[in-house]
């Protein structure tokens, strides 16, 4: 399913979603083309522990945890430095929260 398509049927609900697929793009952001509903929470709190659960059970997939009231997912990719370097994937504002293989959330 697209975004849109996934706002119109879930309006204003916490979800838990896939990607199933989607790319970087040359400004490090992340385009999410293709989604998965995984599932639906009664709030945040419950998305997110859902979210780490799945996580947990399948760390190279790409999930994340959304709240439908945001018109576009604003995904940014940033270069980690320190202890373990890598790669990590912040959602812009508070309603979307990736976290995969080598990702981390702010």
């Amino acid at each position: 399913m697209f975004w849109a398509e996934i706002r119109k049927a879930y309006p204003e609900q916490w979800l838990v979603v896939e990607a199933l697929r989607a790319h970087t793009t040359p400004e490090q952001k992340r385009q999410l083309e293709q989604l998965a509903v995984i599932e639906t929470c009664p709030d945040g709190s419950a998305a997110m522990r859902k979210y780490r659960d799945l996580h947990q059970l399948y760390p190279t997939r790409e999930f994340y945890f959304v709240h439908t009231h945001r018109e576009a997912l604003d995904i940014r990719v940033r270069k980690w430095l320190g202890v373990r370097p890598g790669y990590g994937v912040i959602a812009e504002g508070e309603a979307c929260h990736p976290y995969r293989h080598s990702h981390q959330f702010a």
